[in-house]
């Protein structure tokens, strides 16, 4: 008789998703309820919600609505530009498809660091940007687009687009097509086929790509200090200020927190929509 081992696969799995998932998020919402040391060198667990109602004060109030202003609208402008890419990469031939999807991975083989000191070069006075608008005699003078709050968004939008395209092209390459030919031979309009039949098949996919660049916009802090030099500041610039240069981790715990909470809520607001399991529009 053939014993079963399932368990022998299970337990690992549970062991690793306790340790290195599970329990770092109980540990951080722990923290977050700890007493900063008067010092500033760790904490003492004398338990307290002051970190939380720390967060209401207007100045990291404000970092919050100036972080999700930034995601808003790095996510308007990825949609904008993702999903018109990714829904014409999808009626690509298959050697169409191959070499777009081969031309957007190509810039994952380079550090992102890397990428944005690349944008340093280009937005700065003397850059390629100003050097082609003064060529072409459309400014007079440089204008000054680096460490302005343009480019940051700059550089979200460049870090996020391709996450976005490649949940439409996704949506898109599964959509059945017959259905759009139906809805156009019963006299329906482009735009109305569009909207009826493309749109409601591909917003999965769309979704999963805002929530993509919605959630990670909010905390990717080295974009603004780099192309922002320091003037636009994010609750993860906050976070990690708190936990270098403050040294109150029990602060930092409780904004990630918050963050994390704000994270999950859109998770489940986009299987509320869809009535999705996952983000299977990206996959």
């Amino acid at each position: 008789m053939k014993k079963n081992y399932w368990w022998t696969c299970v337990i690992p799995l549970y062991a690793f998703t306790l340790l290195f998932i599970a329990g770092p998020l109980i540990y951080m919402v722990a923290i977050s309820f700890a007493t900063n040391n008067p010092s500033g060198y760790g904490f003492h667990w004398a338990l307290t919600a002051e970190n939380f109602l720390k967060i209401l004060d207007p100045v990291y109030l404000q970092c919050f609505v100036q972080s999700f202003q930034l995601a808003l609208s790095t996510t308007v402008l990825t949609v904008l530009i993702g999903y018109p890419f990714g829904y014409f990469m999808g009626k690509l031939s298959r050697k169409g498809k191959k070499i777009m999807m081969f031309l957007i991975m190509v810039p994952f083989w380079t550090s992102s660091l890397i990428r944005l000191y690349g944008w340093l070069i280009i937005l700065q006075a003397k850059g390629v940007f100003n050097g082609m608008l003064m060529g072409l005699g459309v400014i007079s003078e440089p204008l000054k687009i680096l460490y302005t709050y343009p480019a940051v968004l700059i550089g979200m939008v460049y870090a996020l687009l391709p996450f976005m395209i490649l949940a439409v092209y996704s949506s898109v390459d599964k959509m059945d097509w017959t259905l759009v030919e139906a809805a156009r031979d019963l006299g329906a309009s482009r735009t109305k086929a569009f909207l009826t039949i493309t749109l409601k098949q591909t917003l999965p996919g769309l979704l999963s790509g805002v929530i993509l660049t919605f959630v990670p916009s909010m905390g990717l802090f080295f974009i603004a200090d780099l192309l922002g030099g320091n003037k636009i500041v994010l609750v993860g610039s906050l976070i990690q200020d708190q936990v270098t240069r403050g040294s109150n981790w029990p602060f930092a715990a409780a904004l990630a927190v918050i963050l994390t909470i704000m994270t999950t809520l859109m998770i489940f607001l986009y299987r509320k929509i869809t009535g999705a399991k996952d983000l299977e529009g990206i996959f």
